[in-house]
């Protein structure tokens, strides 16, 4: 591997270094706003069963703007890009605001779609982290923005209470705190992106690829059909699609379940607060053993840290075996979450990164839409037992797409990413 100069390397991890404060400020930002969403919704509409409706559009916005921003991120750069992600991040803010001021709860579901399609850019953030490191860092560093959600998994709840108290200093409603703080911390990622993301990521990434490939920076991009069709490809969005519904699936109903077993707000904090660390805080192991040991072993490895994970989920309702299966199940999903981003990554070439990308966090963020809509029916219908034995069999069927690249590899032709 030819190693780029020292300019080159300063210059990449000032970059990185951007990324993950940015990540860090988004994160924060979703987090806070999202801890008093459900409550709002219910006391805009006047009912419970509408308190879900804002959520579930933050997801499908996030799902409808990922393809966009990917097509933005290619044709105008990665700065503009994810820029665009901070500003619908301030508007939905502002929306929200305004919403809750006037008693409008159809504004405050504009305000929360909005503020989906935001994220739809930065969840982005760590595919550009990534095209502008060597092959052998691409996962240490998409390992660092995954990181990044634990700042704002930490930061976001505590900004939750001052920011009330602001709030009703300031003549507003104390449930527009967290929204005003989204507006602060929204609009001051944009400005670190805008002032400080130079060069544009774009072209940085495109010469580390010409560098190490031998390539021509302009490289043709292949149509999407056929970028899907390569069984690279099919298995990072696999791992990145199936890990995230089985995490959401027994995540988002482990509360409920919680709670018909008598268990108190407490108890339930600690499982997801467990979870939580699963899903985040190993970030840097986990980038580290996949750039040493390979992406295709770490997404086998979150296979069977998923399959534990749903088997011990029902087998018991004491706290410390929920923690341990919960914290399982988010460090199953952050070994396929950042072994696929890796995975894919290495397997297009600058020009096809962007929509190619857009178009897996879209098939991502609809896994974790349906996973929140079915698992609630399941439950209802069927019980724990049965939503941990639909994350079982999705958690093999991760299994049969290793299989089937593991068979189709060696038929195809150009060159795969090493493993």
């Amino acid at each position: 591997m030819i190693s780029l100069n020292p300019v080159k390397e300063s210059v990449r991890q000032r970059l990185t270094i951007i990324l993950f404060v940015g990540q860090s400020l988004f994160a924060a930002a979703m987090i806070a706003t999202f801890t008093l969403m459900a409550i709002v919704a219910a006391d805009l509409s006047g009912s419970d069963a509408m308190a879900g409706i804002p959520s579930t559009l933050t997801l499908l916005g996030r799902a409808a703007a990922a393809y966009p921003i990917g097509l933005l991120l290619d044709k105008a750069g990665r700065r503009l890009g994810l820029s665009a992600g901070f500003g619908l991040g301030v508007a939905g803010s502002i929306t929200a605001v305004y919403a809750i001021g006037i008693g409008s709860f159809p504004a405050f579901c504009v305000g929360a779609l909005l503020m989906g399609m935001g994220r739809a850019g930065s969840d982005q953030s760590r595919y550009i982290a990534a095209e502008i490191q060597v092959a052998d860092k691409r996962a240490k560093v998409i390992g660092l923005l995954v990181f990044a959600g634990t700042i704002g998994a930490v930061l976001g709840p505590a900004l939750v209470a001052p920011s009330q108290t602001f709030a009703v200093t300031r003549g507003f409603a104390a449930t527009t705190g967290p929204f005003l703080v989204g507006i602060g911390l929204y609009a001051l990622g944009l400005a670190v992106t805008m002032l400080f993301l130079r060069p544009d990521p774009k072209e940085i990434g495109a010469a580390v690829e010409a560098e190490e490939q031998h390539l021509v920076i302009q490289t043709p991009a292949r149509p999407l059909a056929t970028i899907f069709r390569q069984p690279a490809i099919i298995l990072a969005v696999a791992a990145l699609t199936i890990g995230q519904l089985v995490m959401a699936m027994l995540m988002v109903i482990t509360p409920l379940h919680m709670s018909h077993h008598a268990h108190a707000a407490g108890s339930i904090s600690f499982v997801i607060s467990a979870h939580t660390f699963g899903m985040f805080a190993l970030s840097g192991v986990t980038g580290w053993l996949i750039d040493h040991y390979g992406r295709v072993p770490l997404i086998v490895a979150g296979a069977f840290v998923l399959i534990i994970a749903s088997i011990l989920t029902p087998l018991s309702t004491a706290v410390l075996p929920l923690a341990v299966a919960l914290f399982l199940l988010g460090l199953g999903w952050n070994f396929c979450f950042i072994a696929g981003s890796s995975l894919l990554t290495d397997s297009l070439a600058a020009s096809e990164r962007p929509r190619t990308q857009g178009a897996s966090e879209m098939m991502v963020a609809l896994a974790a839409g349906i996973a929140g809509l079915a698992t609630g029916v399941l439950f209802d219908r069927a019980g724990m037992t049965a939503v941990s034995i639909t994350g079982l069999l999705f958690s093999i069927s991760l299994l049969g797409f290793v299989a089937f690249y593991a068979v189709s590899r060696p038929l195809v032709r150009q060159p795969e990413p090493i493993q």
